[in-house]
């Protein structure tokens, strides 16, 4: 992953949220990401990106529902909009198995998700649920650990 640009990853995770979505509504169907970018331009690594995030998301869909329950209080994973719980499926992923994307560059661009497709709510409440994981979840130790030893001029995403 490293070499992708900012803009890259960015379309990347917006394909892969509408993918997602589409997903939502015909579940019985893996959905190909060309679909999402029919008549859309894209570069090969928004492409790659994206469809690593979905085959990410639906081969660890049931682990993802199961962290997000326990960490968003208050909340089934089922009541939450489809958005909203996408954002939040796509993210974790990438905090647990994307290790060369920082943990504060995931959550940012969650939270651009959510302004961007969500409302204000719904960015507080990702932001909120993010974070939470960010700090009990006991394998994202290491994220954490950079975080806070981070040199404030390495920033991927």
């Amino acid at each position: 992953m490293v070499g992708f640009s900012k803009q890259a990853r960015r379309l990347a995770r917006q394909r892969a949220l509408q993918t997602l979505f589409q997903w939502e509504f015909q579940p019985a169907q893996r959905l190909a990401i060309p679909f999402a970018f029919e008549g859309q331009s894209c570069t090969e690594d928004e492409r790659q990106y994206a469809e690593r995030l979905v085959d990410g998301v639906l081969s660890h869909k049931s682990e993802l529902d199961t962290i997000i329950g326990r960490y968003a209080r208050g909340w089934t994973v089922e009541r939450m909009p489809v958005v909203d719980r996408n954002i939040l499926r796509c993210a974790i992923y990438e905090l647990l198995w994307v290790p060369d994307v920082p943990a504060k560059v995931t959550i940012n661009e969650a939270i651009e998700l959510a302004k961007r497709f969500a409302d204000e709510e719904a960015k507080r409440f990702i932001n909120g649920v993010l974070d939470r994981i960010l700090q009990e979840e006991p394998r994202l130790e290491r994220k954490r650990f950079e975080l806070v030893h981070e040199p404030r001029s390495r920033v991927v995403s």
